[in-house]
């Protein structure tokens, strides 16, 4: 049976749920995921998972938050003035807003929190400090390195 291997690209359909059973991303009902195998467009602990697994094969991988999207970081929930964010804008937890970081690249941050003078927005991946759950087939190997 062929085998994907690092530098092959690949399709996998997957279901991605929190170990409680949450069901946070499917690729049901679309087309299956394509990604290069070894090359950084997926999550480490899933990319390790599929190199070396057989076309056709599926598999249920329980990815640690390490492996995933890293741990919650305190120092990404920051308290920003609400003179800071434009005032047409309706501020409610759960709102994702565009922010720049101390470098100038974009990032996406999560009001958390709104008070009269203050918003607190959260930096952190929203799946950070979670193991993944993954269930996955291995479709199609597509090119070969």
């Amino acid at each position: 049976m062929t085998q994907a291997k690092s530098g092959d690209t690949v399709r996998i359909h997957y279901i991605g749920s929190l170990t409680d059973g949450t069901t946070f991303d499917s690729s049901r009902g679309r087309d299956p995921l394509q990604f290069q195998v070894g090359s950084g467009q997926i999550i480490s602990g899933l990319d390790r998972e599929i190199d070396g697994m057989e076309l056709g094969a599926k598999q249920t991988v329980t990815v640690p938050a390490d492996d995933a999207y890293g741990q919650r970081d305190p120092n990404r929930v920051q308290t920003v003035p609400r003179a800071a964010i434009a005032p047409e804008v309706s501020l409610e937890p759960g709102l994702q807003l565009q922010a720049q970081s101390a470098a100038g690249t974009p990032v996406t941050v999560v009001v958390t929190e709104v008070a009269d003078e203050t918003v607190t927005v959260d930096a952190n991946h929203p799946l950070a400090g979670q193991d993944l759950v993954f269930e996955v087939e291995l479709v199609e190997i597509v090119k070969a390195a």
